[in-house]
């Protein structure tokens, strides 16, 4: 003989039932968070990479440490800071021109894209830099010119060690500055 008695299988029966409703009720509360949240870091990773700055060359633009969002598949255009990938790692540069473009730079630093003097209130210090490319230079097709804003200490376009950037190399636009939150907002 069973030493349960009917009230026993009723109470059983009404906790069994009460959990069942605070499933109904209360885990779709947390279950649609954890969703949401698992497809906005899909859609981050996917279309907006975020990315940390190694090295000083992007001073005083973007400083080693901080972390930046970037926005895949963006074309990029003369003075938009772009990440692309080099040697198995994410560097990051200003566009200074496309393919076709001529770039000369000038003793000084000065840098002139198709006979035109470039404005670049963005960089402190003007350099020649670590130059051994012939100028003027044409970039060629399907790739963009780059420049560090610190160009006295900058390897990009003007080295033969890093050349111009290929298309399928481009990451992306660099958008915000993400981290330290001191320096958050929009990259110029």
């Amino acid at each position: 003989m069973s030493s349960y008695s009917s009230e026993d299988y009723k109470a059983e029966l009404d906790r069994i039932k009460s959990k069942s409703r605070f499933s109904r009720n209360i885990l779709p509360f947390v279950y649609i968070p954890v969703a949401v949240i698992a497809l906005l870091i899909l859609i981050i990773t996917l279309f907006f990479p975020i990315t940390r700055i190694y090295g000083t060359s992007m001073s005083p633009t973007l400083e080693e440490g901080n972390y930046v969002l970037t926005r895949k598949g963006s074309k990029c255009k003369s003075g938009d800071v772009i990440a692309f990938y080099y040697n198995n790692k994410t560097l990051v540069k200003r566009v200074i021109a496309n393919e076709g473009d001529w770039v000369n730079i000038d003793e000084t630093g000065n840098v002139f894209v198709n006979n035109v003097f470039i404005e670049e209130p963005y960089i402190e210090d003007k350099a020649f830099g670590e130059c051994n490319i012939v100028l003027p230079y044409q970039v060629p097709e399907n790739r963009v010119f780059v420049m560090g804003d610190l160009r006295s200490s900058s390897i990009d376009s003007r080295n033969t060690a890093i050349g111009c950037i290929a298309e399928e190399q481009i990451v992306g636009k660099v958008l915000f500055t993400l981290w330290p939150l001191n320096r958050f907002g929009k990259v110029n």
